[in-house]
């Protein structure tokens, strides 16, 4: 363990660059984590991070004191509450962060169950997303190249640990992906705000991919070329369209009702 008193640092500029720049996040493959809960679910599922970085008054808690013991000592960097907080991006409780590689996998095509986001490029909705499609089940979460960063602070911190209970595959060629899906036998379900099959009426039992698009434009026309079928969710006289993050949460879980033994 490292006692750090310059911001000129090396690995702290490092971790500052990280938080700061999407770019730098795509390009060096790793990302921050910000909390201590979320840090404990990636080491309990993936791993060790490549640096802990601890303020120093944190490390009477006992949530940051147990993964100060868990880490390596020579991946610790321990600064003053001042140089952590010019660094990290969340509220000055925090108290801990974490470099760790990018986790990067393969789409798959022979799953049951996931959902496929089209161009959803507001952060928030992206990590409450991914957050409802594991608490669901969903094997994996397909985003296209114009959706909000995975693995961006804010997508992390919505998701609160999703990201490391399911399969999340970027850049996809999501038109592509699903006819690939269908070959295998998948069905795509194409969510639209008007004009589907009432979503309580829908059979979702078999295999699916349920997709998404962004609020503003909905699917791309592509996206829905491919389509087995177009769903809607009904709603009150009036209301044109709900946020895409309640969305998906209603579709998914009707899904899960559904395919849940009588």
């Amino acid at each position: 363990m490292r006692r750090v008193a310059s911001r000129h640092n090396e690995r702290l500029r490092d971790v500052a660059r990280l938080i700061a720049s999407s770019r730098e996040r795509r390009k060096s493959g790793r990302c921050v984590l910000e909390g201590a809960h979320l840090i404990d679910v990636y080491v309990a599922r993936i791993g060790m991070p490549q640096i802990l970085v601890v303020a120093d008054d944190a490390l009477v808690r006992a949530d940051v004191a147990a993964l100060v013991g868990e880490v390596p000592q020579d991946r610790i960097i321990v600064v003053s509450r001042k140089l952590f907080d010019d660094a990290a991006s969340l509220p000055a409780d925090i108290g801990v962060l974490a470099v760790v590689p990018t986790p990067r996998v393969e789409p798959q095509r022979h799953v049951d169950f996931c959902l496929l986001l089209d161009d959803v490029q507001d952060p928030g909705n992206v990590g409450s997303m991914i957050r409802t499609a594991a608490a669901a089940g969903a094997e994996q979460v397909i985003l296209s190249p114009r959706c909000a960063f995975a693995w961006a602070p804010k997508v992390l911190r919505a998701a609160q640990g999703a990201h490391f209970l399911t399969a999340i595959v970027e850049d996809v060629d999501v038109a592509a992906w699903a006819t690939s899906f269908k070959d295998a036998h998948g069905s795509i379900v194409a969510m639209v705000a008007a004009g589907g099959t009432s979503l309580y009426r829908a059979d979702l039992r078999e295999r699916i991919a349920i997709a998404i698009g962004s609020e503003g434009r909905g699917l791309s026309r592509e996206l829905l070329a491919v389509a087995d079928r177009r769903v809607t969710i009904p709603m009150a006289t009036g209301s044109e369209s709900i946020n895409a993050a309640a969305a998906a949460a209603i579709v998914l879980f009707e899904a899960v009702r559904q395919r849940r033994p009588a």
